[in-house]
């Protein structure tokens, strides 16, 4: 199976071309432009291959790991190549692909992103990676290490109520959208194994709507579609596919990648700014804390944050609370008390405020002042745990784990660096910037309070979702 490929391959050409075993390259000319021609690698010797460092140059672009790191990946994607043969020996395609899609952290704007405004967000190094290739038939199978066979029948794209929530939807709504671009999808099978673990603040889900964009990009739309398109796709497949009201930073982030600052005043064309930041350099180490709570089962707490927003915007006349100024705010609290309640007021003010500091931190960041983008992180948390209340659920008492995880990170870290709820709250994980020189007591308290492993050090990855 031979596709064309736009130039972003020409770098792959110049290294592996010629090579006996991986993708053969060719260069020819379609409508006068050069463009390079790549079919997948050999299916048979491809685990070899990548264990053999064959690929190795790519791993480093993608990951933004030292070459002494690169064996780490390169095991786990000879893995999953085999995983797919074990999986399924009745494919036909001689020829396999290798895709890659991380999960995100998030920066700044701590659910600003559905009211259409600013965020500050990274892709980190773990990730979603599969092997695939098409099967001839009009069934998606993918196959999911810890979680089994989901199988996607196409005849029918629309949504199907029983599948809400659940993974098959996702794969749906993101065949629906690439069938409703015009077009012509068929069947795949993939054999994925994910380090992005769900639950965990880090967007597992963004990064299989991304997984399977790239996916269906590569197959069977020419690489057409960009970064921010297939993050779009993503978010209305979670909302309409799956059901959850997610806005469209965790997708933005994860198929993009790197640090990126996001505006969504325009959600169909959102401006997405790339910001270089070394956080080794700064000498500090990004941690995700994890709480050890699940986020099952809270669709309603979070989907109670854009409810209670939106009705605080509807008494200025608008749909969302971008554009509306604090001094706006703060002459209408009456009326906002009176007509929303005091939640919808206090997570309106937390909108407008935190909306201002993603902005500012972006800005400390350009301009290389890595204290003062601490001082915000710090205030953005804050305003998280008082304004918007998503560290626990409404009424518990006895079960508030995000909240203990903040309190542990507060008293260990004495005043430096910063620490934040992490993502959508109520459970889930807690970001901490982190000293270096502190590194190693600050993950062996939160480890020996929460539970051993609960301290994750990340690093951030400077390509989103990808083809390996």
């Amino acid at each position: 199976m031979q596709r064309i490929k736009k130039s972003i391959f020409r770098q792959f050409k110049n290294e592996y071309n010629g090579k006996a075993g991986l993708s053969n390259l060719l260069i020819k000319r379609t409508r006068g432009q050069e463009v390079v021609v790549k079919d997948m690698y050999e299916r048979k010797t491809l685990a070899q291959e990548v264990r053999a460092g064959r690929i190795n140059g790519r791993i480093e672009e993608v990951y933004g790991c030292a070459k002494e790191e690169t064996d780490f990946y390169a095991q786990r994607l000879a893995a999953v190549a085999e995983g797919f043969d074990a999986t399924f020996p009745e494919n036909g395609s001689d020829r396999l692909g290798l895709y890659s899609a991380p999960g995100r952290t998030e920066i700044g704007g701590n659910h600003t992103d559905h009211q259409c405004g600013c965020v500050l967000a990274a892709s980190v190094n773990l990730d979603a990676v599969a092997a695939a290739a098409p099967n001839g038939k009009n069934c998606i199978r993918f196959f999911s290490e810890g979680y089994g066979m989901i199988e996607v029948d196409l005849e029918n794209t629309d949504p199907v109520p029983a599948e809400k929530e659940s993974t098959a939807a996702l794969i749906r709504g993101m065949a629906a959208q690439a069938k409703e671009r015009g077009f012509a999808i068929s069947g795949f099978d993939a054999y994925c194994t994910s380090s992005v673990l769900g639950g965990s603040g880090l967007s597992s889900s963004a990064a299989f709507e991304t997984l399977a964009g790239v996916i269906l990009n590569d197959f069977y739309c020419d690489n057409t579609f960009d970064a921010v398109e297939i993050a779009k796709m993503g978010q209305k497949a979670e909302n309409l596919w799956f059901g959850k009201p997610s806005g469209l930073m965790d997708q933005s982030a994860s198929s993009v990648g790197g640090v990126v600052a996001i505006d969504f005043a325009d959600v169909e064309k959102p401006v997405v700014e790339k910001i270089d930041l070394n956080l080794a350099k700064e000498g500090y180490a990004l941690c995700i804390i994890d709480s050890r709570s699940s986020h099952a089962d809270l669709t309603d707490a979070y989907a109670s944050i854009p409810v209670d927003m939106k009705r605080v915007a509807a008494l200025f006349g608008q749909e969302y609370l971008r554009g509306i100024t604090l001094e706006q705010l703060l002459a209408g609290t009456a009326e906002i008390r009176e007509k929303c309640g005091d939640r919808a007021f206090l997570r309106a003010l937390h909108f407008v405020l935190d909306n201002d500091r993603a902005q500012q931190e972006a800005d400390a960041l350009r301009a290389g002042d890595f204290d003062r983008f601490l001082r915000i992180v710090n205030a953005s948390g804050h305003s998280s745990y008082e304004y918007l209340q998503n560290t626990a659920v409404e009424g518990s008492v006895d079960r508030q784990a995000v909240n203990v995880a903040l309190a542990l990170c507060d008293v260990l870290l004495a005043g430096r660096g910063a620490h934040r709820v992490h993502g959508g709250g109520f459970a889930g994980t807690v970001q901490a910037f982190v000293p270096l020189d502190m590194l190693e007591s600050f993950r062996a308290g939160i480890d020996g309070a929460i539970g051993e492993g609960s301290c994750h050090v990340l690093s951030i990855r400077p390509i989103g979702g990808a083809i390996l």
